[in-house]
């Protein structure tokens, strides 16, 4: 068991497949498994299960000021019982601004983007906005940083 020094959301051992297999509802599950391939695609890294329920891509190093590391998935999502919950680099109003207009039905809050079924969103939309925030923690998109 973690202590509250210890980060939660770690990447584990657990299958992804099985993992997603698991989702009871039908349609989540099914969102679950394409956005699942389009990270994958975008971000060219494998799914690996962070913590009991995010799936993640990639993986950077954080250091807050307080002094306090860890590691994060470069991107990754969830899928909720209510949404699924995209995480990306936040920042959204000022980095995605543009993109988000075209996304479709969505909200945003802090590191966040709440989806509640793939079909009603514009997927250029949604790639560029993987792309983006992917391309920003890697240090390549300096534009996206500003």
């Amino acid at each position: 068991m973690a202590t509250s020094k210890e980060p939660v959301t770690v990447p584990t051992e657990v299958s992804v497949d099985e993992f997603l297999a698991a989702v009871p509802d039908e349609r989540r599950r099914a969102d679950a498994g394409r956005l699942r391939a389009i990270m994958s695609e975008v971000t060219g890294e494998p799914a690996v299960l962070w913590g009991p329920s995010i799936v993640g891509f990639g993986s950077y190093h954080y250091t807050y000021d307080s002094g306090r590391t860890g590691d994060a998935p470069l991107v990754g999502f969830s899928p909720r019982k209510q949404h699924l919950v995209v995480y990306l680099l936040g920042g959204f109003e000022d980095r995605y601004a543009g993109i988000l207009e075209r996304l479709g039905p969505h909200r945003t809050g802090k590191g966040c983007l709440y989806l509640k079924r793939l079909d009603t969103v514009d997927e250029s939309a949604l790639r560029e906005l993987i792309d983006r925030s992917t391309r920003a923690h890697r240090g390549v998109d300096r534009a996206s940083q500003r």
